[in-house]
């Protein structure tokens, strides 16, 4: 896969856009260093995490083959004031997978490690989900627009979160699934605000990385602080990924909208567990997600 350099990145976008979060700088044939934002103090955002390893995978890969599954592992917290070194592994090259592990190193500690497979893409039956008929994004709020200014202003002072449109879909909203006893619930519209390069499925498919890991570890939390995202008020939850595992199974922009419709079975032993699947505009499933993670009470 050709690689370019960071300059030629930048000439392709306006500075400060949502593709610079995934740069990363190749330091030998399987070696890459990048920098993640901070997603809470002086922790850096699992999802910029596994995005960056996941452009680190692909980067080692034939161009003609796409990534169709990620499995995850948050090992302890990256500091998003260090470098971080994405170790690859090419793990199988054969006729029609290729497998590559990737370790995510910081001050001489693993704090994240990749699975992931690609594939060329093959004649098959298709089949999916149909997606929930909910209201479309154009009548929904800004969800970052309910967050206290003086909290929002802290977020994006670190360099993440930018160019980020959500829209969340109302509990009470037409068309809703209806609630299951023991599970919850949320559906949010999601999108990288400016266009992303065309030509380039691997950033998309990074790029979703990067958003599956905004909201669906808070699905598993509803029932203790039913508007954690939202931040209408102090956070009642220590929440952290645990782990993160994600199926493509269509191709798609991750500019263009996409619903993400997510759901929590269960919430026990301090772990709480969300499935999610994201639809584009047409109706297509283009890809499924699951997530473990910490929960907790603060009070």
């Amino acid at each position: 896969m050709t690689d370019l350099t960071a300059e030629e990145i930048r000439a392709d976008r306006p500075a400060g856009s949502f593709a610079e979060l995934l740069e990363i700088e190749r330091l030998d044939e399987n070696t890459f260093r990048g920098y993640c934002h901070a997603g809470a103090p002086m922790r850096a955002f699992g999802g910029h995490v596994a995005a960056q390893a996941l452009v680190a995978a692909g980067r080692t890969c034939r161009e003609e083959r796409a990534v169709h599954s990620l499995h995850g592992y948050f090992l302890i917290p990256g500091n998003p004031a260090e470098p971080i070194h994405y170790e690859v592994e090419r793990i199988r090259e054969g006729s029609s997978y290729t497998t590559r592990r990737v370790t995510a190193v910081q001050d001489g500690s693993s704090i994240f490690t990749l699975a992931a497979s690609f594939k060329r893409p093959e004649r098959a039956a298709d089949r999916h989900r149909e997606m929930p008929p909910l209201p479309g994004p154009e009548t929904l709020p800004d969800a970052f627009s309910r967050w206290d200014p003086a909290l929002r202003a802290a977020v994006l002072s670190t360099g993440g979160f930018r160019d980020l449109e959500l829209r969340f879909v109302p509990a009470d909203a037409p068309g809703l699934p209806p609630a299951v006893p023991g599970m919850t619930q949320q559906y949010v519209w999601l999108r990288i605000a400016s266009p992303l390069p065309p030509g380039n499925p691997l950033l998309h498919v990074c790029a979703l990385t990067y958003l599956s890991d905004l909201t669906l570890a808070s699905t598993s939390g509803l029932h203790l602080q039913p508007n954690f995202f939202q931040r209408t008020v102090a956070p009642k939850l220590q929440i952290a990924s645990l782990d993160h595992a994600m199926w493509f199974h269509r191709p798609f922009r991750a500019d263009e909208w996409l619903l993400f419709a997510q759901r929590s079975p269960s919430s026990s032993d301090g772990r709480g567990l969300s499935h999610g699947e994201f639809y584009d505009r047409e109706g297509r499933l283009v890809a499924s997600a699951v997530q473990e993670a910490l929960l907790r009470d603060l009070r």
